[in-house]
């Protein structure tokens, strides 16, 4: 029999330095981890690694699943990747972020064809340990819920290295509690932004700052 592999398990309130050092590793080892975010746990690993994304796909248990978010660290990063379609939008998101609001924004045409998708979800979150990696990283960091592909998300930690320790390369956790509800989530490819999931921050307060 073959030896069992133990996970690899870091609080990052007290190794907050190491965490994010290894965290880059597995991103670009094309490993996938588990980690806390602005809102709740999720999935992580390279967007850009076909085999990371079925891998989380496969834990999940959904085949090619790619309904996750882009946690990035500025709109700088952003630029890179996605069309912002007005100086309107870019006031908005200046206005918005770090916070739990995510947006839907067209790829450019390059990542377009990466992706093979027209429009992709992206957040600034308003996390420490997220925040100091992505920095690090400079570039976006796949995020999507923690849990089976029909169940609710969890975001206990100890649940989630039960269920969960045997299937990634590690998680990461912490004691601080969120607020565990999704980010609120926008799309933002059309004249107008649309509410399509609503989170702790309301949409009429969002709108409110759309000059």
């Amino acid at each position: 029999m073959g030896e069992i592999k133990e996970p690899i398990l870091i609080k990052v309130d007290e190794n907050l330095e190491s965490a994010v050092t290894l965290a880059i590793e597995l991103f670009f080892g094309g490993s996938i981890f588990i980690y806390p975010t602005d809102t709740i746990y999720g999935f992580g690993g390279n967007p850009f690694n076909e085999e990371t994304i079925a891998r989380i796909s496969e834990v999940k248990g959904k085949k090619n699943w790619r309904r996750y978010i882009f946690l990035i660290s500025d709109i700088e990063i952003l630029k890179n990747y996605a069309e912002i379609s007005s100086e309107r939008y870019l006031d908005f998101l200046l206005s918005i972020w770090p916070n739990p609001v995510s947006v839907i924004l067209k790829f450019n045409r390059k990542y377009q064809e990466i992706f093979k998708s027209e429009t992709g979800a992206f957040r600034v979150p308003n996390n420490r340990f997220c925040n100091k990696l992505l920095s690090e990283l400079k570039m976006p960091l796949i995020s999507t819920s923690v849990n089976r592909t029909g169940s609710e998300p969890m975001n206990d930690p100890t649940m989630i290295i039960q269920e969960f320790a045997n299937e990634v390369d590690a998680i990461f956790y912490s004691d601080n509690k969120s607020f565990f509800e999704a980010s609120t989530l926008i799309d933002l490819t059309t004249d107008e932004p649309k509410l399509v999931r609503e989170g702790r921050i309301k949409f009429v307060d969002l709108i409110n700052r759309l000059s």
